[in-house]
């Protein structure tokens, strides 16, 4: 495929953005601007839940019996403690039953339950000081939001004799929603700064290094206003915030890196302006192009999930990836357009300037040779490292978040801890068994046959509607609330013949079916990674080698980040050092989230790594001088692209909430591993190990690819009768490397 008809396209999209370069500019000021205004608003419109599967067992039954016995499902804990004197005190008494009075006659609020109505133990502190009033607020998880903030307040605090503490389910969200709005501004003030200095190092220039900042604000702003009108739609989780910053930030500046470095090179060897932003787009602009699809494709896998936690990083990161991407393809040229050779000015590097005939990118030349030469000790070395990294994850344990991903000085995390530590029973261990049309004689059967199960302690209730044949019992496990005994029980008592509807739910049940929604997805997930991330590496290499490669190292450089989650967060290392509560268990959404965005943006660096080597393949046949030429030209590029979105990822990973720390901080990990061991030493090794059959594609394939691939630069003219089409080509002495 030449140049030509290649370039075709991309040449008439490089004449529609460079025409007018002050009105597409002006176009791109407009837009942001729109955005600002339509993404207004959007943090008090996204959801702090997400993590449970919609359609399962259990969220039929927790709606259900919400609905007919709300006081079964509270979502608002009021911890109230006597000043001085225990709960069984006249005055702390009366405190306690106006309090509980007071709440129920809210017309936002149902099943209100106190100690001081009914004398339940499990309402009742074992020092006898503190006891609890549970209740439900109405409505869906934006209603109980607006409703928890305005009845905190009017309760918490001191009451009389007694004071009060805001706790359960929706005050969790609520400190969830507010502690990550607070933690996202202090990262970007983190991270705005710090990335500004790396840019400014890797560019020189001070004009170079705001140009990826540029794209970054109208990814980020633009994905705001497609969040609002999302939230319009469907539920949108609050944690989508730090993907849409994290990625807006390191997917500009991946971007903007490769398009500015190859302008500038392009400029060095005597192009103007206008015909040197022509070459970047028909070169670097491909392989932006290719990028983004790749990410964008890891991204949407999260689509085939029932849960709108993963749904919503498939919303926010689509719509990151494409605008980052249609504004480095768009407003970047037009800016570069007028820059010209100004691009490089305003050079802050002149003290530390190399000295005149360095080579650009010599280093990681070197570094490739060397690699090359000990080929399966590098191989065999850095897939040893990363697999021995990779071991504790084979000891993870899932789990459900609650309210111990908050910092320990949140409210609503201090009163369920009292709660679980000072209370009698688990409270949230419990699991309902919600029973439609039965009679009360099967129900006194099934209830023998449930309290003879072997990890049962007993069994209550039940306790049935008002003139309906709708009851509920609850059985207290003799595991932890969601121990892997617990999940068992659960499994159990779904298989115990019942006569009637019987739906299980409770923190193990929601558990084992939010797993089980995972599992049953999981290989489409994985299926639709795979599959367009194989077509796509196949069309800009034109092997069927080198994709399969791209896969499967791809996933190796992952092990390091998935060893340490499981090491840091669950195990509890280095829980003190970071500032979090470890609590034995791994989210069950994290990891297919981590992997999806990780496994992008490594497919990102690695689209950027493999159109270098191809273009210098197709132009000089010699297949281990394009290894070294590509890591040469875009080694540097990668890391500083790989050290800036850690930064990112880190200042994020600063955040008081444990699961966005692990996010942070795992993703930041996997970027830097991707980058530094795996293009910088595996990429090398694996194919100097492969050699020439790294190129190699059935003819019918081949035939495929040079009628529809895409690749960057010429391709050599093909000799007749060689097995391969770029077999023959001459051979070109490797140009001088340009600074």
């Amino acid at each position: 495929m030449s140049e030509v008809n290649s370039g075709a396209g991309v040449g008439g999209w490089t004449r529609a953005v460079t025409a007018r370069p002050r009105l597409t500019l002006l176009m791109a000021l407009l837009f942001t601007a729109l955005a600002v205004v339509a993404g207004n608003g959007v943090a008090d419109r996204l959801s702090s839940g997400g993590w449970e599967a919609p359609h399962s067992q259990s969220s039929y039954a927790t709606a259900a019996l919400a609905e007919h016995f709300p006081a079964s499902q509270p979502n608002l804990v009021l911890l109230v403690a006597g000043r001085g004197a225990g709960v069984d005190s006249p005055a702390v008494a009366a405190e306690g039953q106006d309090l509980a009075r007071r709440l129920a006659a809210d017309p936002d609020v149902t099943g209100v339950t106190s100690y001081w109505g009914t004398h339940a133990p499990v309402l009742r502190a074992k020092d006898g000081r503190s006891a609890m009033i549970t209740a439900r607020l109405r409505g869906d998880d934006n209603a109980v939001a607006e409703e928890i903030k305005r009845i905190a307040p009017a309760y918490r605090g001191t009451h009389g004799p007694v004071g009060v503490s805001v706790g359960g389910s929706s005050a969790v969200r609520h400190d969830l929603q507010t502690t990550i709005q607070q933690d996202l501004v202090r990262a970007e003030m983190i991270a705005l700064p710090v990335t500004l200095v790396l840019l400014v190092m890797v560019f020189g220039s001070a004009v170079a290094a705001l140009l990826p900042l540029g794209v970054g604000f109208i990814a980020i702003l633009g994905t705001s206003s497609v969040l609002r009108g999302v939230t319009e739609l469907t539920s949108v989780s609050v944690f989508a915030e730090n993907l849409t910053t994290a990625l807006g930030l390191g997917l500009a500046i991946d971007y903007a890196l490769f398009i500015v470095r190859r302008f500038r090179e392009e400029l060095a060897s005597g192009l103007p302006p206008l015909a040197a932003v022509g070459r970047t787009l028909r070169t670097a602009g491909r392989t932006v192009m290719f990028s983004a699809l790749t990410v964008a494709a890891s991204l949407s896998a999260m689509l085939v999930f029932p849960q709108y936690f993963l749904r919503s990083f498939a919303y926010a990161g689509i719509a990151v990836v494409l605008l980052a991407a249609g504004a480095a393809l768009i407003v970047l040229p037009a800016a570069l357009v007028l820059l010209g050779a100004r691009v490089n000015a305003l050079d802050l590097r002149r003290v530390l300037r190399r000295r005149p005939g360095g080579e650009s990118g010599a280093g990681y030349a070197r570094v490739a040779r060397l690699v090359m030469r000990r080929a399966p000790v590098f191989a065999i070395g850095a897939v040893a490292g990363l697999l021995l990294l990779g071991l504790p994850f084979l000891q993870v344990k899932f789990g459900t978040a609650d309210d111990r991903q908050l910092p320990a000085a949140a409210e609503s995390h201090q009163v369920q801890q009292q709660i679980r530590e000072e209370f009698p029973g688990s409270p949230d261990g419990a699991i309902t068994i919600l029973a439609e049309g039965a009679d009360p004689a099967q129900l006194a059967s099934y209830e023998r046959r449930i309290a003879e199960l072997p990890s049962v302690v007993r069994v209550d209730g039940p306790v049935t509607a008002a003139g309906s044949r709708t009851a509920y019992l609850t059985v207290l496990p003799k595991g932890e609330a969601v121990d892997s005994g617990t999940q068992g029980l659960v499994r159990q008592i779904r298989d115990v013949p019942a006569g009637f509807r019987a739906s299980v739910t409770g923190q193990a049940a929601v558990l084992v079916d939010t797993k089980d929604a995972i599992a049953a997805k999981l290989p489409w997930a994985a299926g639709i990674i795979a599959l367009v991330t194989l077509l796509l590496v196949f069309l800009l290499t034109g092997s069927v080698v080198i994709p399969l490669q791209a896969v499967l190292l791809n996933a190796l450089s992952l092990t390091a980040m998935f060893g340490s989650v499981v090491w840091v967060f669950q195990d509890g290392h280095l829980s003190d050092l970071l500032g979090f509560t470890a609590t034995g268990s791994i989210e069950t959404t994290l990891p297919v989230l981590m992997f999806c965005v990780a496994f992008g943006l490594s497919m990102d660096y690695g689209v950027f790594l493999l159109s270098r080597i191809k273009e210098e393949y197709d132009r000089s046949g010699d297949h281990r001088s394009s290894i070294v030429f590509g890591l040469q030209r875009t080694g540097g590029l990668i890391t500083a692209a790989a050290v800036i979105l850690a930064v990112v990822m880190v200042a994020i990973g600063t955040s008081r909430v444990a699961n966005t720390k692990m996010l942070g901080l795992g993703i930041a990990l996997a970027v830097l591993m991707d980058a530094m061991v795996v293009r910088t030493l595996l990429v090398p090794a694996v194919m100097r190990l492969t050699g020439r059959a790294t190129w190699w594609a059935p003819p019918v394939l081949r035939r495929l690819h040079q009628r529809f691939g895409i690749s960057e630069g010429a391709a050599p003219a093909v000799t007749p009768g060689s097995g391969d089409p770029r077999a023959g080509a001459r051979p070109a002495p490797e140009p001088a490397a340009r600074s």
